[in-house]
């Protein structure tokens, strides 16, 4: 993505945009590039299901009835959580925002609604998590929350049980702009609002009532609120397609864009900023029998392959139902955080790279500085096209020392030694 590129999506996104005769607004100017410069950042499924431990969508892989399912309430009493503690780690991490679910596809809200009863204020736990991670990153600088909504609902009688409960689809979508009211109006400024559960190139069941809508969302109402109340704040609709009119990010679930190894997104990759959403293990809610956690060399070159594609990288955390992050990913997350001590100028505030990619490395790039990731050590050269004609030095950026290069007829040569290497990710700058 070259610059004359990118200034035209920063004038797009923060401009209206047009759907039939209704103008649907998009995040300011300085919203987006705020979003766009951070590209890293928390994501956290958290809720009821963490007591079975069994991942985030339980209630409907075990078929377990509405009534079956609200008995975890009584049980739900996470006295070991602790914001600040929570918010530490992802600023070790490097993180610069973070995602928390408000209400999952089980329908229980974590944070204190005047629209339901269903809620973490009505446990044996009696708090607000939502409220306390939002004082404890308005303490800090470096750190902004966000907030995911889930579209669908499997407990609300408007969603599932219209015919049973007598409630009409406008009972749900009342509820559901509502509850975004309250985010957006209740907790500060907030970094995003993160939508999940309408997935219309995703064939499902009609007869199934765990996805069954009943109608619109009514998205223009929905995002021109968000937009109104929370100009800074971006929105991102997890549909795995391209972007519509007032949502401000193309999302991507567990791939990097224009992959689709997981089999959830559209590759079309368009000129909206980008996100990526990946689980550090197998799920995205706690799951006991879920080992398989990533390394921090994996976790960093999912964060810098993503950034040389313009992509965020939001990664998430499952607490248990005693409200701890787990030791293995906070240990993960702050190798990832050291990794970014040292080579972070490389990520924070940095656009799709220029130089073509290989297997092995990818770049990024800040107005003429270029960022190459040797990703593998292959061997002590790297040939690297599409070099701009006026760099002129390298150099690497956890030491400064300067390094070899050499333009050839198959392009630029640069020479990095084992012992200059970073057994990571060494990042060489090209200036």
């Amino acid at each position: 993505m070259n610059p004359n590129q990118y200034l035209s999506i920063i004038c797009k996104q923060a401009t209206a945009s047009l759907k039939g005769n209704t103008v649907v607004k998009q995040v300011s100017t300085e919203g987006l590039k705020w979003f766009q410069d951070v590209r890293f950042g928390m994501f956290i499924h958290w809720g009821l299901y963490a007591i079975l431990a069994k991942q985030e969508w339980v209630m409907h892989t075990d078929r377990i009835p509405v009534p079956e399912y609200e008995k975890l309430v009584s049980q739900f009493n996470p006295t070991k959580f602790n914001a600040d503690e929570w918010v530490s780690i992802a600023a070790d991490a490097g993180q610069k925002y973070i995602v928390h679910t408000s209400r999952h596809h089980d329908g229980f809200s974590m944070y204190d609604t005047a629209l339901s009863d269903y809620k973490i204020t009505n446990t044996a736990f009696g708090r607000d998590p939502l409220r306390e991670l939002a004082d404890a990153c308005a303490r800090r600088s470096d750190i902004k929350l966000g907030f995911y909504s889930s579209l669908l609902d499997w407990h609300h009688p408007a969603y599932r049980f219209r015919e049973e409960s007598g409630l009409a689809w406008s009972d749900y979508i009342e509820f559901l702009h509502g509850q975004v009211r309250e985010l957006c109006t209740n907790y500060g400024e907030i970094a995003c609002m993160w939508f999940d559960g309408d997935w219309p190139r995703h064939k499902m069941d009609e007869s199934n009532a765990y996805f069954m809508a009943g109608g619109s969302f009514e998205y223009d109402k929905l995002y021109d609120m968000i937009h109104t109340l929370q100009p800074d704040a971006v929105v991102l609709n997890n549909h795995h397609e391209e972007p519509h009119p007032g949502e401000d990010v193309q999302g991507f679930e567990q791939d990097l864009p224009g992959m689709n190894t997981a089999g959830f997104n559209d590759t079309t990759v368009s000129d909206s900023p980008l996100e990526v959403c990946m689980t550090i293990n197998d799920h995205w809610g706690y799951s006991a029998n879920d080992h398989n956690h990533k390394s921090v060399k994996a976790l960093v070159h999912y964060l810098v392959r993503g950034a040389s594609a313009g992509a965020n990288y939001l990664l998430n955390v499952g607490p248990t139902a005693e409200g701890e992050i787990l030791p293995v990913h906070a240990e993960r997350l702050r190798g990832v955080g050291q990794w970014l001590e040292t080579n972070g100028e490389s990520v924070y505030g940095t656009r799709a790279g220029v130089v073509s990619p290989t297997a092995s490395t990818v770049s990024t790039r800040n107005g003429d500085t270029h960022y190459i990731h040797l990703l593998d050590y292959v061997s002590d050269n790297a040939t690297l096209d599409n070099i701009p004609d006026s760099v002129s030095s390298a150099r690497v950026l956890h030491t400064g020392e300067s390094v070899r290069m050499e333009r050839t007829d198959k392009g630029v040569v640069i020479n990095v030694p084992e012992a200059q290497r970073d057994p990571i990710d060494t990042v060489v700058v090209l200036s």
